[in-house]
């Protein structure tokens, strides 16, 4: 009865008219549901009639009334709402609609970007971090031993904080889509004549003709299987290829960073001491930050000498910063 009463919020704030249909009806197929389990429970209609969307429900509510869908498409899938997925498709004119049953699911299928663009991320944190604590801790006129002794635990800290942070996300991330992959299973051995229609909903929102989407739909609940799948990714939006492993993210993350903090500190490793040190730590940051901003162009498509440079900057001046502060707090202690 939420989700029904959830459905009809959404619906009446959304303005096109096709995803307004959709969310109208899965609010009538929900209310549907809610009566049959009303009868397997036992609940008399007069309890019925007494329900009362929770807090977390009229909360949510109210900001759809504020902000519109889009803002709210993963507090709602949360609050176990089907077919926001329309709103992460892109428009028909550049996205052809599947035809038939081998088409459904291909274009979500993903290749290595992401991966590469989360070690880039890494390395550039790794960077960032440890030289502007090499630079601050050199600049307050510790030895050599010492700066050496904090960007190791400048490495070992960043990283394995990454690494924890990462293993805890997609540990979450993993939790939350299994969660929601085990309810959309019930649901479509529960009832797989609505699912298929609301799977067809879906399709015709996006613009396929809805006799069409029906076919298709109804095909897909042949194979089990292929039909969560495309329950998956088109209801809740999630795409089951995307469970990666905890330990492997967290791994990932750790040698990445760990990979951008060993390179200011080189030349402490390989016994530099005092300024010239310093000064060699400052190039192989600056020609790593450059670098990184090269490869960071890749992903925003905009110019790599333009990419170097800003990074450069921003890198670099947070280690001047840190250099000077350090200074500063080392006449000061001195």
């Amino acid at each position: 009865m939420q989700s029904a009463w959830l459905y009809r919020r959404v619906a009446a704030v959304e303005q096109d008219p096709r995803k307004r249909r959709l969310f109208e009806s899965l609010a009538e197929a929900a209310a549907e549901q809610s009566i049959t389990w009303q009868k397997t429970a036992g609940i008399g209609a007069d309890e019925a009639a007494a329900f009362r969307p929770s807090v977390r429900a009229r909360l949510v509510a109210r900001l759809l009334d504020r902000l519109g869908v889009r803002p709210l498409k993963t507090v709602l899938i949360a609050m176990k709402l089907r077919g926001l997925s329309v709103y992460g498709a892109p428009s028909t004119s550049g996205h052809t609609m599947p035809t038939s049953v081998e088409q459904v699911g291909v274009r979500h299928r993903g290749v290595g970007g992401n991966n590469l663009r989360a070690a880039v991320f890494g390395v550039n944190d790794g960077l960032v971090s440890n030289a502007s604590l090499i630079m601050g801790v050199a600049g307050a006129g510790a030895d050599s031993a010492v700066v050496l002794t904090t960007g190791i635990a400048g490495l070992l800290a960043g990283a394995l904080s990454m690494a924890a942070g990462e293993f805890v996300s997609v540990r979450s991330q993993r939790e939350m889509f299994e969660y929601q992959i085990g309810l959309e299973r019930d649901e479509l051995a529960e009832y797989p004549d609505e699912e298929a229609e609301e799977l067809a909903l879906i399709y015709a929102a996006r613009g396929m003709d809805l006799a069409k989407a029906r076919e298709v739909a109804h095909e897909l609940m042949r194979d089990p299987d292929r039909a969560l799948d495309a329950l998956a990714r088109e209801e809740l939006g999630l795409n089951p290829d995307d469970l990666g492993s905890p330990w492997g993210a967290a791994g990932f993350s750790f040698v990445a960073f760990a990979v951008g903090a060993i390179l200011p500190l080189t030349p402490f490793l390989l016994g530099g001491t005092g300024g010239g040190a310093v000064i060699t730590t400052a190039a192989l940051a600056g020609a790593a930050l450059f670098g990184v901003g090269m490869a960071l162009s890749l992903f925003s498509g905009r110019s790599a000498l333009a990419g170097g440079l800003r990074m450069l900057a921003i890198g670099g001046g947070a280690g001047a910063l840190t250099y000077l502060i350090g200074s500063l707090l080392g006449v000061a202690a001195g």
